[in-house]
């Protein structure tokens, strides 16, 4: 006996050419929900201050005369670039950042290198190296100022016994010593950075290729730049560009140390626009040195992508 089976019509909603439909999986939503409290979160800590700050930076906002609040146009920006001491902190700024970086680097490099070989107690070592990187930047500060203080600093201390000086030194109360010294911890501080980054660069070289350049005759220093430089360059290239934005808005040392004194002679970008809040309660000013920042910031990170191709050099 023949069975027929019944025909079901089933019916598909068609969407005209051209139009499509907008449709959020549920896990499309689950993870819009996981991102939304990070996304809130930058919105309200980095974006709405940014945005805030480019504002205030033209206007008269001063805590002075908040009754009075009006847009000035560019008058904080020509105050500022127009200031007796502004000069003196752009060289500052400049000396900040071209000194400790270049001898975190050199000594950053070092530690790494030394570190990459296996020894007795490395782990140790390795972790005193790193110290440094997990305090705070002006518990640092804090650290060095009693380092350098004139009457019962370490470091007065150890020149007047081994000779070296016949009279303790005030490095804090003189401009050019001042700058050095907070340069010389902030270099301190840094190094741990350095060494972290280029010694798991240096571990993640496979040592095929070092057996492989050693069959070609290339010797330790051949395999040096033939090898380890080109390997690790990607991963230097990133370090120095974060280096140098971190250490131009790091005014923690600095702050602890001298307070910009003497003189506002220790005084960089970033000391600069808090000196202006706090003392001279005028956030207009203080707003206008931060654009200025980001701005210079924002140049050399074009400039140096640029010239370095970092954003070829692997993904990271």
């Amino acid at each position: 006996m023949d069975t027929q089976k019944p025909i079901v019509m089933t019916t598909k909603q068609v969407v005209p050419e051209g139009k499509k439909s907008f449709q959020i999986s549920k896990e499309g939503r689950f993870i819009f929900l996981c991102l939304l409290p990070a996304l809130l979160f930058v919105s309200v800590f980095t974006y709405y201050p940014l945005v805030r700050g480019i504002i205030m930076s033209f206007q008269n906002y001063t805590l002075f005369d908040l009754m009075n609040i009006q847009f000035i146009g560019l008058d904080n920006f020509v105050n500022v670039l127009t200031s007796p001491d502004f000069p003196r902190v752009a060289m500052n700024s400049f000396y900040w950042v071209f000194f400790s970086l270049v001898f975190q680097l050199l000594f950053g490099f070092m530690l790494a290198l030394l570190m990459r070989k296996k020894f007795r107690g490395r782990g140790i070592y390795q972790a005193f190296v790193f110290f440094p990187w997990a305090m705070s930047g002006f518990l640092i500060g804090l650290i060095w100022r009693w380092m350098f203080n004139a009457q019962f600093g370490v470091i007065n201390d150890l020149l007047l016994k081994t000779g070296l000086i016949d009279a303790p030194i005030s490095f804090l109360a003189d401009g050019t010593w001042a700058m050095a010294a907070v340069i010389i911890a902030n270099i301190w501080y840094g190094v741990a950075f350095f060494a972290i980054m280029i010694l798991a660069a240096l571990q993640s070289i496979p040592e095929e290729l070092y057996e492989a350049a050693a069959m070609d005759g290339a010797g330790r220093i051949q395999q040096f730049w033939r090898v380890t430089l080109p390997y690790i360059m990607p991963t230097m290239l990133v370090t120095i560009l974060l280096r140098v934005i971190w250490i131009l808005n790091f005014p923690d040392i600095i702050y602890a140390m001298t307070n910009g004194a003497p003189a506002g002679s220790t005084h960089i970008f970033a000391t600069y626009m808090i000196d202006k809040v706090i003392f001279g309660q005028d956030y207009g000013q203080a707003s206008a040195v931060g654009v200025i920042i980001v701005l210079i910031l924002m140049l050399f990170t074009i400039f140096y992508v640029k010239a370095t191709k970092v954003e070829k050099g692997g993904d990271f």
